[in-house]
């Protein structure tokens, strides 16, 4: 198997995994507010996470920043929270151009969290001068990249069928979906083991 294919996979497995299920919730709470019409948008979503994913690897990798994996732990599922919360206060608002500045800086915020969360593993796989690896970064960020447009383009198929044959709107299914995130997220925060000091 090729190098591309390895760090390819690395990255669709990544996102996908079963047991590492925050990044798909994360997914899951950024795609549900839109339909199929804003695909553009979406997509510009998905590669500002991916940008931001990718920026903190090249700073862990390169040695330029570090920071404790128990505050990233924590971080995560609170960047999903406030997706959550926000989808809950502007579901069904017609403004939402104004506001969705903040969705950008909420997705970037959580790439470059989440990049940090799983640097240390990256590191661990990868090897060789500081030039060689920028290679296997990028064919990691294109995996991640493919299974989260995969992931998003689930959750638009699901609020399509959910809008359309059952009749929700989409305001109900947004905040539906919003406080099933915000039941799934709030005991991974609890639970978290940076309050066991």
């Amino acid at each position: 198997m090729s190098q591309f294919w390895i760090y390819f996979q690395i990255g669709l497995k990544h996102v996908l995994d079963i047991y590492s299920y925050d990044h798909v919730l994360f997914l899951i709470a950024l795609a549900v507010p839109f339909t199929f019409k804003d695909w553009k948008r979406i997509v510009l979503l998905v590669s500002l996470f991916t940008i931001g994913h990718t920026l903190a690897l090249i700073l862990s990798v390169f040695g330029i920043i570090a920071v404790k994996v128990n505050v990233v732990e924590l971080l995560i599922p609170i960047t999903i929270l406030i997706t959550a919360l926000f989808n809950l206060f502007t579901a069904g608002k017609s403004n939402k151009k104004e506001s969705i500045n903040l969705v950008f800086f909420i997705t970037l915020f959580f790439g470059i969290i989440h990049g940090l969360g799983f640097s240390s593993y990256f590191k661990s796989i990868i090897g060789g001068s500081s030039t060689s690896k920028l290679l296997p970064l990028g064919e990691f960020a294109l995996g991640i990249e493919v299974a989260q447009i995969a992931v998003v383009f689930v959750v638009l198929i699901l609020s399509y069928i959910v809008q359309t044959v059952f009749r929700f709107s989409k305001r109900d299914w947004t905040l539906v979906m919003s406080a099933f995130i915000i039941g799934v997220v709030l005991p991974m925060i609890i639970d978290n083991k940076i309050w066991l000091r």
